[in-house]
């Protein structure tokens, strides 16, 4: 092996080994576990598909003490689960800019096992877009894919740059291929709602939607590009859109100055920070445009 190769390979080596002290081990079974990151003093974040239950949660720190952990809360929408730990007070992480990274780079995979201490992937980016939303309406940004094969064990671990510092956590949830990385943007906003609150408050218009192809002289009398719309199917009583005034068929075509197209684009005005908002609404009812203002409720504890 060549002088410059072994350099490579001991910097790896090291870098990982820096990363380690602030990953731990999340195991709820026998057999089997995930990794985390330890984010604050006494605060853990891992992966929320990977954590197999709420109670009964142990982890495995740095220097292998096997404590218990506490389930502060889940957000299935950004795969993040938020443990508190007492024992995890050391070796919090050192953060990065996830923003420089470009397809091409070289990025680490650092996690722990439960029994055989630091693991770690080479994953190269593949894929850096400004935003990009996923399939459970989650806004990513900046979005960034890693080609990278990862074991069950590394899930939730840390994703490094050449420096050693953290850029986020990985979860394989949101891609077909590789992993996706988690920005610490968002895992910061997630941590503290469900430190302050216990859940993600989520909001809701109270309407069943479905897609609707719009009509060619609908669309150019409409000046949109869209080529469809979300037709209003149902109308909870008393919920947001009822007291807006909208109604079974009505057609949505904009919110807050966004064309709609489809669920999904509906879905992305409904996060945490638009609860309480009132967002300019058009609709076409009766083939004729309409401007309607709707507020964003936050939706009841316990409707999926």
């Amino acid at each position: 092996m060549s002088r410059q190769l072994i350099e490579v390979s001991n910097e790896l080596a090291l870098t990982t080994e820096l990363a380690a002290r602030s990953t731990v081990a999340v195991h709820t079974e026998s057999r089997g576990s995930s990794s985390g990151v330890v984010w604050r003093t006494g605060i853990i974040v891992t992966a929320e598909h990977a954590l197999r239950r709420d109670e009964e949660i142990r982890v495995t720190l740095p220097d292998g003490r096997v404590v218990d952990a506490e389930l502060r809360g889940r957000d299935a929408s950004t795969d993040l689960a938020v443990l508190k730990c007492a024992e995890a007070s050391a070796g919090t992480a050192k953060f990065g800019a996830l923003e420089s990274l470009k397809p091409g780079h070289l990025t680490l995979i650092v996690g722990r096992t439960r029994a055989s201490g630091p693991v770690a992937a080479l994953g190269v980016v593949s894929l850096v877009a400004s935003e990009r939303r996923s399939w459970t309406g989650a806004s990513l940004s900046p979005y960034v894919r890693l080609d990278v094969g990862l074991q069950p064990t590394a899930v939730g671990g840390a994703v490094v740059d050449a420096q050693g510092n953290v850029l986020g956590i990985v979860t394989p949830r949101f891609a077909r291929f590789g992993a996706m990385v988690i920005p610490p943007v968002h895992i910061n906003r997630v941590v503290d709602t469900l430190l302050e609150k216990g859940r993600i408050p989520r909001g809701y218009l109270g309407i069943g939607l479905e897609t609707v192809r719009l009509p060619e002289a609908l669309r150019n009398s409409l000046e949109t590009k869209e080529k469809t719309g979300v037709i209003i199917l149902e109308v909870e009583p008393g919920g947001p859109a009822h007291q807006a005034g909208l109604v079974i068929g009505d057609i949505l075509v904009s919110l807050a100055g966004q064309s709609i197209a489809r669920f999904l684009d509906v879905q992305s005005h409904l996060q945490p920070e638009n609860i309480g908002k009132a967002l300019a609404a058009k609709i076409v009812r009766g083939g004729a445009a309409q401007e309607v203002s709707v507020t964003v409720a936050e939706r009841p504890r316990g409707d999926n």
